[in-house]
């Protein structure tokens, strides 16, 4: 395994020089092509200066072995905002760092109810296919603009994944309109047939709900990063 820091993001855009305090790094742990990015620990290591950008994290992560990134939620909404923006433009899977010790479902049981999912939203989306597009060409009569919006969310096994949503705007008639009665969120049944959430079970948590509760019921990590490991130092040759 290896380990490095970098910098936070308040420092991301304007970097000349190492922090000379703590504050501010967090903790890369690399090993068998997983990344972990958790908080500072005990060791420190140079910031890594070809991270210091959302462009360089990107081209490091698109030309590294790393096959996915697991993310502690106790860096904060935003740090794990930037984390998930890098991964989706390198294409690269980004998880939650869970706790251990859940079970994962019985895999029969799992693919059962994603077939039953991906029907029932396929059913649905026929269903309210009219009314989408009615929505859409009211939304462009009222309020022009961009007409989906993506919020990160956290889906099975602590997979981060943009979940869809109509842009509504909370001062308009139709945006408020839509928004109590939930037409704002029809969207998210392409979300369904794309695997990224169920129709069925817990709700899909926003990054703020991780951030503040900082464990999710009934969502189990993908994989676990062993404890013991030797460490090496990480540089963006390695990353």
């Amino acid at each position: 395994m290896t380990t490095s820091i970098i910098p936070t993001l308040e420092n991301l855009y304007d970097v000349t020089q190492p922090h000379q305090d703590n504050r501010g790094y967090c903790t890369l742990l690399w090993r068998g092509g997983k990344l972990l990015v958790k908080p500072l620990g005990g060791v420190k290591q140079p910031y890594l200066a070809s991270l210091d950008s959302k462009r360089s994290l990107v081209e490091c992560l698109q030309h590294s072995p790393v096959s996915l990134v697991s993310i502690d939620p106790k860096l904060g909404e935003t740090w794990l905002k930037f984390w998930a923006d890098a991964c989706e433009a390198a294409q690269k899977p980004i998880f939650l760092s869970l706790p251990a010790g859940k079970k994962l479902p019985n895999q029969p049981f799992r693919q059962l109810q994603r077939v039953i999912d991906w029907i029932a939203a396929f059913v649905l989306l026929l269903l309210v296919s009219p009314v989408m597009l009615g929505l859409i060409v009211l939304m462009q009569v009222y309020s022009p603009g961009s007409l989906f919006c993506h919020e990160w969310r956290v889906g099975e096994r602590g997979k981060l994944f943009q979940a869809m949503s109509f842009c509504t705007h909370n001062n308009t008639s139709l945006g408020r309109w839509m928004g109590k009665y939930n037409l704002d969120n029809l969207p998210q049944l392409f979300n369904v047939l794309r695997g990224d959430m169920s129709l069925t079970g817990s709700r899909c948590w926003t990054l703020e709900d991780a951030v503040q509760l900082n464990k999710l019921p009934e969502i189990t990590a993908s994989w676990e990063v062993e404890a013991q490991s030797h460490l090496l130092h990480l540089d963006s040759q390695t990353l």
